[in-house]
């Protein structure tokens, strides 16, 4: 078999589907996710997947190695640290860069419940003002600041259903009343009747865009009267030499087709 000349860093369903993408159009690549929910999430993909996290100089050693030509960055838009890691060792190598970018639809909602954060302190100190229990459907990953934040609050947290993510919320203090372990995607009319069930007061999500469900979080909170606190994407610059922008799915279908 012919060796993958692509590396793609993912880990989400944007991801997942640009694989099956390159697996129709027969691109060999590899696909690099962080965890073993990752892993998960891209089964059924013929490409190598390879886990676990990587600084900046381990991705460049590895693209070296590995003789990789081109990367692709589909990861999570809040993976901050991730796509810089990957700006830095894709420009010390040269190699060509294209980033991803998950369309947002933040801007198609706009209701006086919708309260608009950059930071998750600002979330909390939002959420502290605006109810009692604060349903978190925002990950597991910075959990732990969300309980430093809210410590006066009955935190409500939706998180994967996989025991690394159980453990962690176990040690930040959450008990078994307080974590849902579901895996979405889910409807609004599912989120409507989830958010009645745990009697949440507010919710803090982040703007996910349609890949992430953020239209279907946002609308039953409308409909029931719930403050709805949004984290914005965070403003990353993904632009120099070797580095291609490209936006939403069907963009990036073309690219690969031509």
């Amino acid at each position: 078999m012919k060796r993958p000349a692509t590396l793609i860093f993912g880990g989400t369903s944007d991801a997942r589907q640009i694989c099956q993408m390159m697996d129709t159009v027969g691109i060999n690549y590899c696909l690099s996710v962080a965890t073993s929910a990752g892993v998960q999430q891209a089964m059924g993909i013929c490409g190598e997947i390879i886990t676990g996290r990587m600084e900046a100089e381990e991705m460049a050693d590895y693209l070296k190695t590995r003789e990789m030509e081109r990367v692709i960055d589909a990861s999570h838009p809040y993976a901050e640290r991730l796509s810089q890691n990957i700006v830095s060792a894709c420009q010390k190598l040269g190699i060509p860069l294209i980033r991803y970018i998950r369309p947002s639809d933040i801007d198609t909602v706009d209701n006086p419940l919708i309260h608009k954060v950059t930071t998750i302190k600002q979330a909390c100190e939002t959420a502290v003002r605006l109810g009692t229990r604060v349903l978190l459907t925002t990950g597991s990953k910075q959990l732990a600041d969300y309980m430093k934040y809210l410590k006066e609050k009955t935190v409500l947290a939706r998180v994967l259903p996989t025991a690394e993510v159980l453990k962690m919320c176990e040690s930040c203090g959450l008990s078994v009343d307080q974590i849902f372990a579901l895996k979405g995607p889910f409807s609004a009319d599912f989120n409507r009747a989830f958010y009645q069930f745990c009697r949440a007061d507010v919710v803090i999500t982040k703007e996910s865009g349609e890949q992430g469900g953020f239209r279907e979080k946002v609308e039953p909170c409308l409909s029931l009267g719930l403050p709805c606190i949004v984290i914005c994407r965070p403003e990353q610059q993904f632009e120099g030499e070797g580095i291609t922008q490209i936006h939403g799915l069907e963009e990036m279908a073309c690219l690969l087709a031509n």
